[in-house]
């Protein structure tokens, strides 16, 4: 590592953490600009461009720390960001893709790995095999994925592996498809997956029908991630409290992401091993397969015959020893998602999501490493609070929110959630930027920033407030926090509305949509009306399901719907009144338990973002 002094070197260290996107061990070009920013530096993003390909040495497509060191060294040696020579090149193994997209106005170059695609096909290709609707499918290569996946129907399945009932299987177009059940499809797909919380704000349905390649990866690596992770919880798993560290709590630990917690079971099984060995990422450090080796060893049967590391480091050449891994791994049936390339290249996101598929078949944690005197509430995330992050995150804020509480604690996701609804909203010169280190008030900049986002709330936004203040924030009181959450997710749906009535979002009252609402049944003759957001009827989802067919004629197939007599009548309208809603595009968050439980906040959400549709043209 380039030669800093130790505390700068943990000043960026902790910098790089906060901004690092995922959590994942690494930055990408997106993330950059950030990072520089809250070091007190700004530059171009082609300049960023340029340092990503000169100091991207193991030419795995990402920044990792070491290599961010050396390019923070060049900044700080030069004082300001001189001229910079551009060293773009074609890296082995990458498709480059030109384009201008919103995401990248200037006219980026966009990678989209062969790598990815191979281990992506193969998962879907597992996964999917005993679907019936996807044997014609079936088997993909990697010089097809693109292809197979422009119906949306392999994506339709894809969101419903990792997050289980999200779309009705019935609102699927299935069988022959022109180009207007593909484009319904698809949509279906964006909004869904923007439900589960996905970054959908530069993907259209458009893109995955034209195969624009480095926004299918993307957004297929956000599914298939948040279905790796969807276990990787204590609520999941109880025995994660084995990864405790000396002096933490339960709390501490309910702050960690899975990555975080992928690489604590890692040490944690090195450390069983009685090995020295430890890993801080999944790029360097797991190059030459000795942590993986002994993982294999440790978490694996008896009877499955996985060889002991000590036969697979006895092998010298680094890419042989990464088969001998693989072949390993496949005796337990979890080689997935890396190549022998890929663990020699140091592939992060690969091997990610390889470690992530470990732990779901082979945890292998012991409770009799869990303290005694460890106890703990079981966490259990609301339905109200799932909502709410998948919004969060569907709008790409950084650092992606894991937690609600402890995630908001510093007010900077708040800030950009503003700026979301309301551009302009936040004087970033009143922000207190990350890192937040303890020895120079680090707690106390972040209740100031609490404090600011509520003083936003109440005086730019005219939020209700009373009562709440920035410590309540910071310490992630929950009725409160969710207060403030949900007047913001209020406020931005209501804010889709203004746009296309021309008012000020603060002024589309409740009446004014429940009326558009009976108004648009009454025109389009069905039978359906609604009184208020707690009208017990709402109950049946058919005032949902005819203010669809209303919006968008003959989108709905009625021999699918039933008048909602029994709970389970409830349920299966619910679940297709919210997936039909997402399919002529409403971009809806809620959940179809909303719809049968008649929970007002949400099902206004739905109302609204079903008129947002309404006043949009075809």
């Amino acid at each position: 590592m380039a030669s800093l002094p130790q505390d700068t070197i943990d000043d960026i260290r902790e910098t790089f953490n906060e901004f690092d996107l995922d959590h994942n061990g690494h930055i990408t070009s997106s993330e950059l600009g950030s990072i520089f920013q809250a070091l007190g530096e700004s530059v171009p993003g082609y300049k960023l461009r340029e340092m990503i390909a000169e100091v991207d040495t193991d030419k795995n497509g990402t920044v990792e720390f070491n290599e961010f060191i050396e390019m923070y060294c060049k900044v700080s040696s030069k004082g300001v960001f001189g001229q910079w020579t551009s060293l773009v090149t074609r890296r082995e193994g990458i498709k480059v893709q030109g384009g201008t997209t919103e995401a990248s106005a200037e006219g980026t170059t966009h990678t989209s790995s062969d790598a990815e695609q191979l281990a992506f096909k193969d998962w879907i290709n597992s996964q999917l095999r005993e679907d019936a609707d996807c044997r014609q499918y079936l088997p993909i290569e990697a010089a097809n994925l693109f292809e197979r996946l422009k119906d949306g129907i392999i994506f339709c399945k894809m969101i419903n592996l990792s997050a289980p009932k999200t779309i009705d299987e019935r609102a699927i177009n299935k069988g022959r498809l022109n180009a207007f059940l593909i484009q319904e499809n698809n949509l279906l797909v964006i909004n869904s997956a923007q439900a589960i919380g996905c970054s959908v704000v530069n993907v259209h349905a458009e893109d995955i029908i034209k195969g624009k390649q480095h926004l299918i990866l993307g957004l297929l690596w956000q599914i298939i991630r948040i279905g790796l992770f969807a276990n990787i919880t204590l609520q999941a798993n109880p025995n994660i409290a084995a990864l405790l560290e000396d002096g933490e709590s339960i709390e501490d630990l309910l702050k960690l992401s899975p990555e975080e917690l992928l690489l604590r079971w890692v040490n944690y099984h090195l450390r069983k091993s009685g090995s020295n060995k430890r890993i801080n990422n999944f790029s360097g450090d797991i190059k030459d397969s000795e942590a993986y080796a002994i993982l294999l060893n440790q978490i694996s049967p008896q009877e499955f015959g996985v060889d002991r590391p000590e036969r697979t480091m006895q092998i010298g050449d680094s890419t042989k020893r990464a088969d001998l891994i693989l072949k390993n791994a496949d005796k337990i049936g979890c080689r997935k998602f890396v190549t022998a390339k890929d663990i020699v290249g140091g592939n992060s996101k690969l091997n990610l999501a390889f470690v992530a598929n470990l732990f779901n078949h082979f945890p292998t944690l012991d409770p009799n490493d869990i303290e005694e005197d460890v106890e703990y509430e079981p966490y259990e995330e609301s339905r109200e609070e799932k909502t709410y992050r998948n919004w969060m995150n569907s709008l790409g804020v950084n650092p992606f929110v894991y937690h609600l509480y402890n995630d908001l604690s510093n007010g900077l996701v708040l800030f950009q959630l503003y700026e979301d609804i309301r551009k302009g909203t936040v004087n970033w010169d009143k922000v207190n930027k990350a890192p937040f280190k303890l020895a120079t008030g680090g707690n106390m900049k972040k209740i100031e920033n609490c404090n600011y986002a509520v003083q936003l709330g109440k005086i730019k936004n005219s939020y209700s407030l009373v009562g709440i203040g920035g410590e309540d924030i910071y310490n992630g009181t929950p009725t409160l926090v969710l207060a403030l959450i949900w007047q913001m997710l209020r406020d931005y749906t209501t804010r889709m509305l203004a746009s296309l009535t021309k008012q000020d979002g603060s002024k589309i009252t409740d009446g004014a949509i429940v009326d558009w609402v009976n108004n648009k049944l009454n025109s389009c003759n069905k039978r359906t009306r609604i009184a208020n957001f707690k009208d017990p009827t709402i109950s049946t989802s058919l005032a949902v399901i005819d203010l669809v067919d209303s919006i968008k004629p003959g989108s709905v197939d009625y021999s699918l719907v039933t008048e909602g007599h029994s709970d389970e009548d409830k349920e299966l309208n619910a679940q297709y009144a919210i997936s039909m809603s997402r399919k002529i595009g409403a971009k809806t968050y809620a959940l179809p338990e909303d719809l049968v439980e008649v929970k007002p906040k949400m099902v206004l959400t739905v109302f609204a973002c079903l008129m947002t549709r309404g006043l949009q043209p075809n």
